[in-house]
């Protein structure tokens, strides 16, 4: 006889989204029960944001001596140890691995249930010897790496985000399959460590960003020594004289480049299998679970939350539906998803980050618009470290209300913050060009774009017609 549980809430999957959930609802007072078959802490602290950046930080290490010669210091290039910095990845995920672990929420007084879970009707799920009855239900499950139909692809070995951290010997020339984000990071990572690399991209690399200040990250990668294949397609991959061939086309036009490693990193697929959804009344498609603005799903008493849930897959989008989840769930506040001051960040070198709408989706959106642009070139900070490759440029409707920022350069992901903020309090961009920045400051690019807003009134005609009046007045 299978145990029986009857919690307030249940969590399928101990990603991101499940562990905020389970965290937040069991320090809130109810009962909640937490079910997870693999890994505690999910893709983000295992496979994808915690162990990637770890790798970014070391390749960055690595390249440092390039950017001291402009600075008229001089050293050799470094020695790459790859098991170490294999070990090094590692070690970043071990320390943070208590925080997910099932220790610590068994400590917050949840109930942790190491098993896979599924529906096996409207109101039940079952995982391993135990029947859970909950009065609220939150699929969690994330995603995995998608596995694109390429001829050929079954019968030669390739690498995903769930196992190129595993590697402790450096690859001679690592063929990246997709130009997104995950493709761009651990494409230049291993360039940076040594390893030659190409990335075959079908359109543009970062194709949801702005083109303008992708291509500023274009030439970086370039100038790295990554070749760029963007526009072509994968045709066929084969084993070849120990390492991997991969056949592309472009322009009707057919090539082979010769790898030792293949990487795909060409978009995730949510994880559905098993879950019984149909069981429950739940519906889904290629894309996740269907949910409303409340995240709930076609069952009223289940909700949906993270990557499986459709829509941006990022960890702080996940944060972000837990909160959501929450409200509705346990308060019955009607709280929706809004996500048009939605962050995100490609952490390259330089670093590529955005807020809101594009160039383009603002133009198709409000068609008037006004465009406000401040190169690092142009910031004194910029110009003392010898990183001027970069700008601020945001996206403004003729009153001055935000419709999107990107920043392009060292530490966007830092510098898009104000512009989140003040997006998300509905701001108008005068709050930016008000502020104070301090001196010198990367973050007075943000503030000299902003201010660029009132350039064409101030300096106008009309402004130096009312000073000399006003001077003639005494």
């Amino acid at each position: 006889m299978s145990e029986i549980l009857t919690p307030d809430i249940c969590v399928i999957g101990a990603g991101s989204a499940g562990l905020s959930i389970a965290a937040g609802a069991s320090q809130m007072g109810a009962d909640t029960v937490l079910i997870e078959k693999a890994a505690m802490g999910g893709d983000c602290l295992n496979y994808g944001c915690v162990p990637s950046k770890a790798l970014l930080v070391a390749a960055k290490a690595a390249s440092a001596h390039r950017r001291a010669q402009a600075l008229g210091v001089h050293y050799d290039p470094p020695r790459i140890d790859f098991q170490a910095v294999h070990d090094h990845v590692r070690a970043v995920i071990d320390a943070i691995a208590p925080m997910d672990s099932v220790e610590r929420f068994e400590g917050l007084g949840v109930t942790v249930v190491k098993s896979a879970g599924r529906f096996v009707n409207a109101r039940e799920v079952e995982a391993g010897d135990r029947r859970i009855r909950a009065r609220r239900y939150v699929v969690a499950t994330g995603s995995r790496p998608l596995v694109p139909p390429i001829p050929g692809l079954d019968g030669v070995d390739f690498l995903t985000n769930e196992t190129v951290f595993d590697l402790t010997e450096r690859p001679d020339h690592l063929i990246v399959v997709g130009g997104g984000p995950i493709g761009c990071e651990l494409g230049q990572a291993f360039r940076l460590l040594g390893a030659k690399v190409s990335i075959v991209e079908m359109a543009n690399i970062l194709p949801k960003d702005d083109p303008e200040l992708v291509a500023v990250l274009r030439a970086k990668l370039r100038a790295d020594g990554i070749d760029l294949h963007e526009g072509t397609k994968v045709a066929a991959v084969e084993r070849r004289d120990g390492g991997i061939g991969v056949k592309i086309e472009r322009d009707g036009r057919e090539d082979w480049i010769a790898g030792s490693a293949l990487l795909l990193a060409a978009g995730r697929t949510p994880n559905l299998d098993g879950l019984g959804l149909e069981a429950a009344g739940i519906d889904f498609d290629r894309r996740g679970v269907k949910v409303d603005g409340r995240l709930r799903t076609t069952n009223s008493r289940v909700f949906a939350a993270g990557d499986v849930a459709g829509g941006p897959q990022f960890t702080h989008m996940a944060g972000y539906h837990a909160g959501i989840v929450i409200k509705n769930a346990l308060f019955r506040w009607p709280a929706k998803v809004d996500i048009r001051a939605l962050p995100w960040v490609t952490y390259t070198a330089p670093e590529l980050a955005q807020v809101g709408m594009t160039e383009e989706a603002a133009r198709q959106a409000h068609g008037d618009i006004r465009i406000l642009r401040w190169p690092f070139a142009e910031n004194d900070r910029a110009q003392a470290e010898r990183q001027t490759q970069g700008a601020v440029k945001a996206i403004t409707a003729p009153n001055g209300k935000i419709l999107g920022a990107s920043i392009v350069g060292e530490h966007a992901g830092e510098l898009i913050q104000p512009w989140v903020l003040a997006m998300s309090q509905g701001s108008k961009v005068s709050a930016l060009a008000g502020m104070i920045a301090p001196y010198p400051t990367l973050g007075e690019a943000s503030k000299r774009a902003a201010g660029s807003f009132y350039v064409p009134k101030l300096f106008s005609a009309r402004t130096k017609w009312l000073v000399r009046l006003l001077a003639r007045l005494g």
